[in-house]
């Protein structure tokens, strides 16, 4: 599937792959990695093909449909990752996504597909353009700085609303693009609130968790106040049973934990 979205690509057309897991990639990996994302750099040639990776867990599907595989990408030149999480962005970055002349992974969660905690009314008219690499204020505060992406931003929310019953003010980033990342709002939220706590679904160990953690500790050292704090799953596979998985993803006491002892440094 990925060799012919290549090929198609290369032939004037701007196909859409879908993984259906993004777990499956995996196979065509190289296609990805040694041919979608060089040919820019090879011979200057586009390749605008957006492979659709439905990804994640919180929904007790086990290790082969329920991986986070950003990681696997996130520091391959020549990939642009998108990671909306609400259906108003999912629709826009698509369109950005389309229309992009390089090969974007579009990551959407599947355990928002039919959560009504996120449902949003679309209008009839085409979307305002969303540009790859911009990310999205959520909610605004002083005291903290919640970053993440994909389903987390929710949880994210979930957390900063509890903190706010106690006069804590959490502000939320949703990054909505990984690559390219959107640095000045990083920075800028990291200098305004001093104190950053980064969260996500996937592992801890190798994740952009801690990617972000070093571009913020490295431009903007003088202005925190407290460590960087990342929170992200264990370093294990995706637990199938119900119990376990909620043990291996990163809770909302977990979160708020973290974001408790971070205001208290």
């Amino acid at each position: 599937m990925l060799g012919v979205c290549v090929g198609a690509a290369i032939c004037g057309q701007r196909p859409i792959g879908e993984m259906q897991f993004n777990d499956f990639v995996a196979t065509g990996f190289n296609q990805l990695v040694n041919n979608a994302a060089k040919n820019r750099y090879r011979w200057g040639g586009g390749t605008p093909m957006v492979v659709r990776m439905p990804w994640g867990g919180l929904r007790h599907a086990g290790p082969y449909h329920s991986q986070n595989t950003e990681a696997w990408f996130y520091h391959t030149p020549g990939l642009k990752i998108v990671t909306p999480s609400t259906p108003h962005d999912a629709r826009a970055l698509m369109a950005s996504a389309v229309a992009d002349p390089d090969p974007v992974l579009y990551y959407e969660h599947i355990a928002l597909y039919r959560d009504p905690r996120v449902k949003q009314a679309i209008a009839d008219a085409p979307p305002a353009p969303i540009p790859i690499g911009k990310a999205a204020l959520r909610r605004a505060g002083d005291d903290l700085a919640i970053i993440a992406y994909g389903a987390f931003v929710h949880v994210g929310m979930r957390v900063a609303a509890t903190l706010a019953a106690d006069g804590i003010d959490a502000s939320v980033l949703d990054l909505r693009s990984l690559a390219p990342l959107d640095r000045p709002a990083v920075l800028a939220l990291a200098r305004h609130c001093h104190r950053v706590l980064i969260i996500h679904e996937d592992a801890r160990t190798g994740g952009i968790g801690e990617s972000l953690a070093a571009i913020i500790q490295e431009e903007a050292f003088e202005s925190l106040d407290a460590p960087i704090r990342i929170v992200g799953a264990l370093d294990t596979p995706v637990p199938y049973s119900p119990a376990l998985e909620d043990g291996y993803l990163p809770s909302e006491t977990m979160i708020e934990r973290a974001a408790r002892l971070l205001i208290a440094y």
